[in-house]
């Protein structure tokens, strides 16, 4: 039995990136995994980083968030609603994200939990990074509506690559920074534009991949044996 992390975020509760998020909390359950789930939009999550998010602060003078993070966490002066999904994220195997996308990007609730619960001293910090972050031997992946055609994403798309482009931020910069496994991103094309049927049979999609997601390719992230403790690039790599 995995341990599995489900975050939505969508405005409109009947949509259907919000029937993703529940299909996969079923399909996850039924599979005997045990999962927890945060619905962004009904637990009210607030984005924004505040100085009020740390109670008793290590520096009252000049806030560096990160810093307060650590200070935070060593002295057991967390935010509630920030420990809830901390908690959340160390104690699963999975964490999967369920989101739409927004202007070649994620939206903006999603991007305020990593910056709120993407914890200084638990997740990251120093060189624990990717190879070495905190969240080395567990895994991440994301499921993503969007309007745009499969056909306009990619080398020869007019929007470009989408994975390893415009979310690679996502990808590689967050979750890969913190030693997530990433595997391959599953996206719902055309999304607001489909027939009844058309989205009928993303979500039988959406399910076979949630079937399968042991079986799903990881992404490549950068292999910190490569570089010198400052993280400059070997003369000569050690060979795979």
């Amino acid at each position: 039995m995995a341990r599995v992390h489900v975050v939505h975020a969508h405005p409109e509760p009947r949509s259907f990136c919000t029937a993703m998020a529940h299909e996969a909390r079923h399909q996850l359950t039924l599979r005997g995994d045990d999962v927890s789930f945060s619905d962004l939009y009904a637990l009210d999550f607030d984005p924004v980083v505040r100085a009020t998010d740390f109670p008793e602060r290590a520096n009252s003078d000049y806030l560096v968030y990160a810093l307060e993070q650590r200070h935070a966490l060593e002295h057991g002066a967390i935010a509630s609603e920030i420990q809830r999904e901390v908690d959340a994220l160390l104690t699963s195997d999975t964490l999967m994200l369920v989101f739409p996308l927004y202007w070649f990007s994620v939206p903006a609730l999603v991007k305020g939990w990593i910056d709120r619960c993407f914890l200084s001293g638990a997740l990251y910090g120093g060189k624990r990074i990717y190879g070495r972050g905190g969240m080395v031997g567990k895994r991440a992946v994301v499921g993503v509506t969007l309007g745009g055609r499969e056909h306009m994403f990619g080398p020869a798309g007019i929007h470009g690559e989408l994975a390893s482009g415009m979310l690679r931020h996502l990808l590689q910069g967050t979750l890969g920074y913190v030693g997530y496994e990433v595997l391959e991103p599953f996206f719902a094309w055309h999304v607001p534009y489909c027939s009844p049927d058309q989205r009928a049979e993303t979500l039988v999609r959406w399910r076979d991949f949630i079937n399968e997601l042991d079986k799903q390719p990881s992404m490549t992230m950068p292999r910190l044996e490569y570089y010198d403790e400052i993280f400059r690039p070997l003369p000569h790599p050690p060979l795979c």
